[in-house]
């Protein structure tokens, strides 16, 4: 062999080796790593694990995060590893959701991240999708609105599965690259941390994670709170690729139970705009407890009665100290959204100064006017009927 050919095969050989190792490195570094909390799901948790097998991106990781499951949970997911080198598998005790979904985090190699319950699935081409626009445009955070899914057909949802649900709006759909703390309508949206793209290295930068409550209640309100604080640039699609399961009996959301912990939640965003993120305190406040508002009122009207009483005095005791600390402030017309409309305020300023009322009216046990006055009459006497009265005609 000439000594060219010699020189010319070292070269071929050389950046062949570069390329196989290129090739490594890239199975190393995944485009996307997808976290899939697991607990006792082997009802759903086939299909859910094949929807990500068959994606049409291929450069991925499949983190599957076993929270001590006692069904066939492990067994199936398992069996995925076992066929598919992409899937990794974390077997751990019991500790919850927000244990959980840090794990998945810290072993996460992937540049964006993405989440996956274990009882929803998502369309072939939702990653594909989502990596391309956020590649294009160097997001921190991009993120889709999804399809509410029940396992049977309604004539209610014209005999579909599946209802089109809009998270995001369309004003803040149509703004394109923004800032979110320059928009905060996305801060009122329900909070969704699946069908959505994050950069890692943004997360990891800014300090977010879970907050690790036991359970599997509520921490993606912290999270995404913390997200939409810290993001530089954000955008939203109107487009749904992910089917969010409704009618898993086991879902924390029909657990009435554990609805306390929203309470975790928004003592979490507190501690993370004092000590983390002092710089963005003032300016959040006001949406904090905006969002705060919000999620307990729902919860409030989610609740059963016999439980309504305990968080009725927490919610009144909260909102009394936002209004303290003048982070409650009454928009006025067009109404800044930054601020409560003046509704909103007077119904703050309704769970501050009269919980004994409040705590009447959501723990009524019949229905009629005589029923509502001798309820109000046996918790206050007719003080307390007097002032239900004239709190109805003032409002």
């Amino acid at each position: 062999m000439r000594p060219f050919d010699i020189i010319n095969q070292l070269s071929v050989t050389y950046h062949a080796c570069r390329a196989c190792i290129g090739v490594i490195v890239l199975q190393n570094h995944p485009l996307v790593s997808v976290l899939v909390p697991i607990c006792n799901v082997e009802k759903y948790l086939d299909e859910c694990l094949s929807s990500l097998q068959n994606q049409t991106l291929k450069d991925i990781e499949i983190v599957c995060i076993n929270d001590g499951s006692t069904d066939s949970s492990l067994d199936i997911t398992n069996k995925y590893a076992s066929q598919d080198s992409r899937f990794v598998v974390i077997d751990k005790a019991n500790s919850g959701y927000g244990d959980s979904m840090n794990r998945g985090l810290e072993t996460a190699k992937g540049k964006y991240i993405s989440i996956l319950e274990s009882d929803d699935f998502l369309d072939s081409d939702a990653l594909e999708f989502m990596v391309q626009k956020a590649e294009d445009n160097a997001l921190d955070l991009f993120k889709c609105n999804f399809w509410l899914y029940w396992s049977s057909c309604d004539s209610s949802r014209l005999n579909r599965h599946d209802a089109y649900f809009p998270a995001m709006s369309q004003e803040l759909i149509g703004m394109g690259v923004h800032k979110p703390i320059d928009a905060p309508d996305a801060f009122w949206a329900k909070p969704s941390i699946w069908s959505a793209l994050y950069r890692k290295d943004f997360l990891t930068s800014n300090s977010i994670s879970f907050l690790p409550t036991p359970g599997a209640s509520f921490q993606d309100t912290s999270f995404t709170f913390k997200v939409l604080a810290c993001a530089q640039r954000a955008m939203y699609s109107g487009k749904a690729f992910l089917h969010y399961r409704q009618d898993n009996e086991h879902s924390s959301v029909n657990n009435p139970g554990k609805v306390f912990c929203v309470c975790d939640e928004h003592h979490e965003m507190s501690r993370f705009l004092n000590e983390d993120r002092p710089d963005l305190k003032t300016a959040l406040d006001p949406i904090r407890a905006k969002v705060k508002f919000y999620n307990y009122d729902w919860n409030l009207n989610r609740l059963a009665p016999e439980l309504r009483r305990d968080f009725i005095a927490v919610f009144s005791d909260e909102m009394a100290e936002e209004l303290r600390a003048g982070n409650v402030v009454c928009a006025e017309p067009p109404f800044d959204r930054y601020g409560f409309n003046p509704g909103e305020f007077d119904r703050v300023k309704d769970f501050a100064e009269n919980t004994d009322l409040l705590t009447v009216q959501y723990s009524l046990t019949g229905s009629g006017k005589f029923n509502t006055i001798r309820e109000y009459f046996a918790a206050g006497g007719l003080s307390m009927v007097v002032r239900m009265m004239k709190r109805k005609l003032r409002r």
